[in-house]
């Protein structure tokens, strides 16, 4: 099954480097399983398919726009052969991330709720694209390796086991995780909602309006997810513990954008706002 989806990829790209114009920008062609497929955001019209902003690679985050000129029967064979392929190999991908999710549940919960007092953030209704990088993080050294920082890596050390070595079992994890029933988690945060909807205005590039992540920008969803992780993943950039190492190109991002929340209060306002908003 998942030669097939790699075969698929091949065919689009064939598909492009026959034709003129812009370069159409497809997010990781290599395996087109679960969530992730849905990152390529195509429509058609006028003979025309245009590609989303997306992650190049995982070490660069590449912001082009562009547009191909295709002809209608060759478009629409595109896209349906890609979310023909998606369709199959999350099926597939979620019945083998099953097998291996209970590694997580301890931390996590059974249905990735989440689990504050082991401080396992809710994992359901999370982006897969960054469910997927994250983990590669951790397994590359790029996550979890900043000094005072041992629950990051405790997860380090996990995401290292045998049974996530290869990209196959992260992607298959990662699929298991996108099918998790998304439920709502109590709030546990308190803040000025007015204050911090007004400092949110600083995220709202990445993060989007609502909070509910842009894979364009490689930011995860924070609306829905559980407030106690997102005021200490706060504390972390602001201490230097996450965004630390060379390679976490996001994190230092997200640290260098640190300077609009500067005090506890900060962080708790622009939470307890989050916690307000619906994806």
């Amino acid at each position: 099954m998942r030669d097939m989806c790699h075969s698929v990829s091949q065919l689009c790209q064939v598909l492009l480097s026959n034709t003129r114009g812009a370069v159409l920008y497809i997010p990781d062609y290599s395996l087109l399983s679960g969530k992730r497929a849905q990152g390529f955001e195509m429509f058609w019209k006028f003979g025309v398919v245009v590609g989303s902003l997306g992650q190049k690679n995982s070490s660069q985050l590449d912001c082009q726009f562009s547009a191909r000129r295709l002809q209608p029967l060759t478009a629409l064979l595109f896209i349906f052969s890609t979310l023909i392929a998606a369709s199959i190999c999350q099926a597939s991908d979620a019945a083998a991330g099953a097998r291996v999710y209970p590694v997580c549940t301890s931390c996590h919960g059974a249905a990735g709720q989440g689990n504050q007092g082991m401080s396992g953030p809710k994992l359901a209704g999370q982006h897969g694209f960054y469910l997927l990088k994250q983990m590669q993080n951790f397994q590359s050294g790029a996550r979890g390796t900043a000094p005072g920082d041992a629950k990051g890596r405790q997860m380090a050390a996990m995401a290292k086991g045998p049974r996530l070595s290869s990209l196959a079992a992260l992607e298959n994890l990662v699929a298991y995780i996108e099918s998790l029933p998304d439920k709502a988690v109590a709030p546990t945060v308190q803040g000025d909602v007015l204050r911090g909807k007004s400092l949110y205005s600083t995220c709202i590039s990445c993060h989007g309006d609502a909070a509910q992540g842009l894979e364009t920008m490689a930011a995860p969803r924070l609306a829905g997810q559980s407030d106690w992780y997102l005021v200490d993943q706060l504390q972390k950039f602001a201490a230097g513990k996450r965004g630390y190492a060379p390679g976490d190109h996001g994190g230092r991002q997200m640290k260098a954008m640190m300077y609009a929340l500067s005090t506890e209060t900060d962080y708790r306002d622009v939470v307890a706002y989050i916690n307000t908003l619906t994806p």
